[in-house]
């Protein structure tokens, strides 16, 4: 699936580190909000990028090229660009090895689709290149253009690895959805509730 390049695919402090990176076409992406946002044509401010490149290797090729790199989150796989005095979070491929509905234990993968498959739902898995290719291994767009809010694989699941999930269904529901909700999800929504006394009141502050 092909999209159109967008202004702020090609600014100089985006190009420069697209540049940087060796082989970016497939080893670099934009990710996420920013993704999802510009596929509904409404501008987002934070650019966030994946990478298949583990966090020291691309530290090393963003400083060889002269940018700053700030380490902001380096134990899962985080780190921030910073050019013409904005950053840019990259975060290396991951996939989930324990879960425990508050904290996930991660490991580094080059594979895309086990990136994805870790996300909550199908239109929050979303890549772009920079030359403007989507990777949506869940349908994501058309359930983006749909007004579908779908859970990746078994609500029940994604639920349980993360009860924030709960919250972040209903926020996206309210902005994105133009159908009922599946009554699956909702009674996976209901059975989890109660476990939301489980998260620390600074999360759910930062979600509501």
């Amino acid at each position: 699936m092909k999209f159109i390049p967008q202004p702020w695919m090609t600014t100089p402090a985006i190009t420069r580190l697209f540049d940087a990176v060796p082989n970016s076409g497939e080893a670099l992406r934009f990710v996420g909000g920013c993704v999802r946002d510009a596929i509904i044509g409404k501008t987002n401010q934070d650019i966030d990028l994946a990478t298949s490149y583990k966090p020291e290797e691309m530290t090393e090729f963003l400083e060889e090229a002269g940018i700053k790199v700030v380490p902001t989150g380096i134990a899962h796989g985080t780190i921030m660009a910073v050019l013409e005095g904005k950053g840019f979070e990259i975060t290396t491929l991951r996939r989930d090895e324990e879960t425990d509905g508050r904290h996930a234990v991660v490991a580094f993968t080059d594979k895309w689709e086990e990136d994805a498959a870790r996300r909550d739902l199908t239109f929050n898995a979303l890549y772009l290149s920079q030359s403007g290719d989507i990777y949506a291994p869940w349908n994501g767009v058309q359930d983006l253009h749909d007004g579908v809010v779908r859970f990746i694989g078994e609500a029940d699941q994604r639920i349980q690895e993360d009860y924030l999930r709960i919250l972040r269904y209903f926020r996206f529901y309210a902005r994105f959805s133009k159908k009922e909700p599946d009554v699956t999800t909702l009674a996976a929504l209901s059975k989890h509730a109660k476990c939301l006394n489980e998260i620390s009141g600074e999360r759910i502050h930062s979600e509501l």
